[in-house]
């Protein structure tokens, strides 16, 4: 295949931000709460935690990068990919190298990680380089009906894929129905990722915990082009955002592979295996900046 194209894209450092005058949100039983850690510069949060572990919303493993140009902030989350290399290039961090961990919709946004030093001395408006790579990317010997997105070539040698008789196999922590999916169907998944309108004891989790980081597969889903429903397909991708009291939200999924399903199985793995997304295998890639 052709090579693919790279980026370095400017973020800006996320300040957490509430609606004028209008501090609260309202949850699924009709209450008022603060939306705590729904974007900004998130402490304490980190790959491997569960999505229900924190008393927020859309609570996120580090620090959310935007852009004041629409068009721009458009680009830099369509274009960045997981495991993309992230610098801080001002402020009281500049020259500290974390990765983007997922994206979220809305105006759009990247979360990058960055080790707990580090993040607390990141301040709203510090800017950070993505060295973006991955989107139109085709693994040799993975099966051409499945699609790629969102994910650096690099991290993707390292998930639990396996490819035999022309099936993919990849090991998830759990398999949804597409009932679940709310915010971010309809829209493009290269911008946006798909909340899964799942609770800590919602019977479709089947008791199993869920984890940031980790890889979770999505029954009749396909995010191919616009996400929306299609049987006998599925989506699998990873979890980059915690829980949200609001109806229509919750954990955040942003899609990696995508097939027929007699070209990519789901194959659920124990619930004590480490999550697909962790801060060893970020830290196994190449570094890039000098």
């Amino acid at each position: 295949m052709p090579d693919l194209v790279a980026n370095n894209l400017l973020g800006i450092a996320e300040h957490a931000a509430l609606t004028p005058m209008v501090a609260y949100k309202i949850d699924r039983d009709g209450h008022p709460y603060v939306p705590t850690g729904d974007g900004g510069i998130v402490l304490g949060v980190h790959l491997g935690d569960s999505v229900f572990g924190t008393d927020g919303d859309h609570v996120a493993p580090g620090v959310t990068l935007v852009h004041p140009d629409p068009g721009a902030r458009f680009g830099l989350t369509a274009f960045s990919c997981i495991g993309n290399e992230v610098v801080i290039r001002s402020g009281l961090a500049a020259g500290a190298v974390g990765h983007v961990v997922g994206k979220r919709g809305e105006s759009g946004r990247v979360i990058a990680a960055f080790d707990d030093e580090t993040m607390g001395k990141i301040l709203p408006g510090d800017q950070m380089s993505v060295r973006s790579l991955g989107q139109g990317f085709a693994p040799e010997g993975l099966p051409g009906e499945v699609a790629v997105m969102n994910v650096d070539p690099t991290l993707f040698a390292s998930l639990p894929i396996s490819t035999v008789d022309g099936v993919a196999s990849v090991d998830v922590a759990g398999v949804l129905p597409s009932k679940v999916c709310g915010n971010g169907i309809g829209r493009p998944a290269q911008m946006w990722d798909v909340d899964l309108a799942v609770v800590h004891d919602s019977p479709d989790l089947a008791g199993r915990d869920m984890r940031l980081g980790e890889l979770w597969a999505i029954e009749n889903l396909d995010v191919r082009h616009n996400m929306g429903y299609r049987g006998g397909w599925v989506t699998i991708g990873v979890i980059c955002h915690g829980g949200s009291p609001m109806p229509g939200h919750g954990p955040g999924l942003v899609p990696v592979l995508c097939g027929p399903l007699d070209r990519l199985r789901a194959v659920v793995s124990s619930p004590e295996a480490s999550p697909a997304l962790t801060t060893d295998v970020l830290a196994s890639l190449p570094r890039l900046a000098k």
